[in-house]
């Protein structure tokens, strides 16, 4: 039913074929937050009676794009100019935009870190484009682990003692995801403030909120940039708006860093056809769209949380839930303990057999038996639960059949854990 994987970055994916329900990678199921027909097409500047159609510019094609983006930028200011966190404003002079939030990850690097001598700090577990973007950048990594017996909690006293230590002054940037991923909740504000107060460290705080319109109504800190002039905020199109497509990226912070980043950034960076899209998703009549799945994708998510520990061999809920998806521990028996063996079989067979593809994340710090599912469509989710159920009594039938000594057992358990999936 699956096709061969595709290779994605560091990922491997499962290819589509058109019939499969993809819950692996965090997409918007219900599509771009953008008011199109019914057949999704788009048609350059036509019109729908009194209500002008969405317009990409095809004639103007020929053109290079505009470098500075300061529509794009000041759309993506009114958006989180909310003054929740401080009475200042965002301006364009705030914002950096890129290829997606992984471009902004990459600049930062390469704006702060000298390669082979400075370092950054990350909290697994976590998002990996951080290590990668070190690892091409040739940039050691600090890891102060989130606190897996605290529901995944920050760990500022930690990053500080870091900090303070003889490495800090190496130590140039601290990466930290809210709402984390795979872990799926909140920073808390005042966490993230402890590290920003730190009383001699010289380096600069990039909080990643790729997620953070799944998360409760003002918890950005995008605007808080204005207070703090080494706090980086980076935010991202691809989730809540469904334009993962069009690979747009932003990074809100002080006018003198936005200004290096712009600078070290290559040239024409964001095409033509990507602004006017992200312009026109950021219009009152889009973001109503983005609005309404945004509020479907809650309520599916509240489902998965009511249903899911009602089959048997599914565990805890470990994180949080202020994402668009979960991370669920995957047990050897029913009631019984989590599996990585047990889990990455499951993920396996619902991809392979069943064209339910999940993503395993079993071998990360704290996650042991877990898989980290994307909240999908109504009929998505009724479909994930019926093929979980099942899967799990054939995994658990297959396992009980093959049960060798407690030796080959052990062997087994740790061969999934060295799978990365």
């Amino acid at each position: 039913m699956i096709g061969k994987p595709r290779l994605i970055g560091h990922y491997s994916d499962y290819k589509d074929d058109g019939t499969n329900i993809l819950l692996d990678a965090n997409e918007n199921a219900y599509g771009p937050g953008l008011a199109l027909e019914g057949h999704g097409k788009l048609v350059n500047g036509t019109s729908s009676g009194n209500t002008r159609e969405l317009e990409v510019d095809l004639l103007g094609l020929n053109r290079y794009p505009d470098p500075h983006q300061h529509e794009l930028k000041q759309l993506l200011c009114n958006l989180r100019n909310t003054h929740t966190h401080t009475s200042r404003n965002l301006g364009p002079e705030n914002l950096f935009v890129g290829v997606g939030s992984d471009e902004a990850i990459d600049c930062l690097l390469r704006a702060f870190c000298r390669p082979g001598h400075d370092k950054i700090l990350t909290c697994p577990p976590t998002y990996g484009m951080y290590a990668v973007s070190a690892q091409v950048n040739d940039i050691d990594i600090i890891k102060v682990p989130l606190n897996t017996k605290d529901n995944f909690s920050l760990q500022p006293d930690l990053i500080n003692e870091k900090l303070s230590s003889a490495d800090g002054e190496r130590i140039k940037l601290v990466y930290v995801c809210s709402p984390g991923n795979p872990t799926a909740n909140l920073v808390r504000k005042s966490d993230v403030q402890q590290i920003l107060e730190h009383p001699s460290w010289n380096g600069v705080v990039v909080l990643d909120e790729a997620y953070i319109d799944f998360a409760p109504e003002d918890s950005s800190l995008a605007e808080w940039v204005a207070e703090w002039p080494n706090l980086v905020v980076m935010q991202t199109l691809s989730k809540a708006f469904g334009l993962a497509g069009i690979r747009l990226g932003a990074a809100f912070t002080s006018p003198e860093i936005a200004r290096l980043l712009n600078n070290l950034k290559a040239p024409y960076n964001i095409s033509n056809p990507t602004s006017q899209l992200a312009i026109a998703a950021l219009q009152e009549r889009n973001l109503a769209v983005m609005h309404d799945n945004r509020a479907k994708i809650l309520t599916q998510r509240q489902r998965l949380l009511k249903e899911m520990p009602k089959v048997p061999g599914v565990g805890r809920f470990l994180g949080g839930a202020d994402s668009n998806f979960l991370l669920v521990e995957i047990l050897d028996r029913p009631r019984g303990r989590p599996s990585n063996e047990i889990a990455l079989a499951v993920y396996e067979r619902l991809a392979e057999k069943r064209g339910v593809v999940v993503r395993f994340r079993g071998k990360e710090l704290g996650c042991l038996g877990c898989l980290r599912v994307t909240v999908g469509t109504e009929d998505e989710v009724s479909r994930f639960l019926e093929e979980l159920k099942s899967v799990l009594d054939e995994v658990y039938r297959s396992h009980g059949s093959n049960a060798g000594g407690g030796e080959e057992e052990e062997q087994r358990e740790t061969d999934a854990s060295g799978v990365i999936a």
